[in-house]
């Protein structure tokens, strides 16, 4: 598993959404390897700790960007252990695809994160009740996307960020459907989404993720988990429809070996067994590369 050192207090944040000062970035030398194999050139990538401005707060949050230029966004929406070094890592390796990164804490609202730095050692039958205080909020009506639409203006107020190109947004469990509601909240923005295990992506409220297809313009990728499909097996064609009928360019594709979670290295055991599945986490990294190299750049 990854880690990283490189939380401290934040300054004061001005009118802007932006800190009054950056912290020293964190340069990282990250080597990416091609889809066949091969290594590429290791690209050096700054990571900073920022403060957001949002209408219910400020939001603490990670950008990490390549060291030079200007490159599209990408928002990633943690899942439900929320902002930590398996995240970091990821908009790590996201950034040394060329892209600059915003990693919010989603429950800025109840604390700073991390909130749970190792979800590795989380036992849900005796830690559960630890989520319930932080999940409220952001499920309040709304507030995913108000916090979507600043996360949105904080990436077009940066010099590092490519605003002439599209903005690209992925989410694991519980940001899966928050990335469909990112896509809807700024269409004129959002040019690709990805969702990987996303959890209640259909449901039978009025307020199901998956309702809100109409409102989306951007390229759409949902990754779903063979456990999550034992479950319910019709939502991915659910969700194929909603989509096919908006017309959005999308993808629903069935990880049938797969358990919720498989993305995320720091997963904990399910059973005896790690949750975390390297060859096919890979694999769903491969087609959202893709999905953002076709729609954002």
């Amino acid at each position: 598993m990854a880690t990283d050192d490189s939380i401290t207090d934040f300054p004061e944040a001005n009118s802007s959404g932006l800190s009054r000062r950056d912290f020293a970035g964190l340069s990282v030398a990250t080597g990416i390897a091609t889809m066949a194999g091969g290594a590429r050139a290791a690209t050096e990538v700054v990571e900073t700790d920022v403060m957001v401005k949002t209408p219910d707060g400020m939001c603490d949050a990670a950008f990490i960007h390549p060291a030079s230029g200007a490159h599209p966004g990408v928002i990633i929406w943690a899942d439900v252990f929320g902002l930590r070094p398996s995240m970091r890592a990821m908009a790590r390796r996201m950034a040394a695809e060329g892209f600059s990164v915003l990693v919010p804490n989603p429950y800025y609202r109840t604390s700073k994160a991390p909130q749970i730095p190792d979800a590795s050692t989380f036992d849900f039958a005796k830690d559960r009740a630890q989520l319930t205080p932080l999940t409220g909020p952001l499920q309040a009506p709304g507030a995913a996307e108000r916090d979507a639409v600043a996360y949105v203006a904080f990436l077009d107020s940066r010099k590092e960020v490519d605003k002439t190109k599209k903005i690209g947004t992925q989410g694991y469990c519980m940001g899966g459907p928050l990335v469909v509601k990112t896509a809807a909240a700024a269409p004129g923005r959002i040019g690709a989404g990805g969702s990987f295990h996303g959890g209640g992506l259909v449901t039978d409220k009025p307020d199901s993720p998956h309702l809100l297809a109409p409102k989306i313009k951007a390229g759409m990728y949902f990754a779903v988990a063979g456990s999550d499909d034992v479950k319910a097996p019709g939502d991915k064609d659910t969700l194929r429809k909603a989509m096919a009928d908006a017309k959005v360019p999308a993808e629903v594709e069935l990880y049938a070996n797969s358990i919720h979670g498989w993305c995320v290295s720091d997963m904990p055991m399910q059973n005896g067994k790690p949750i975390y599945n390297k060859a096919e986490a890979d694999m769903a990294w491969a087609k959202l590369v893709a999905l953002y190299k076709k729609h954002l750049v």
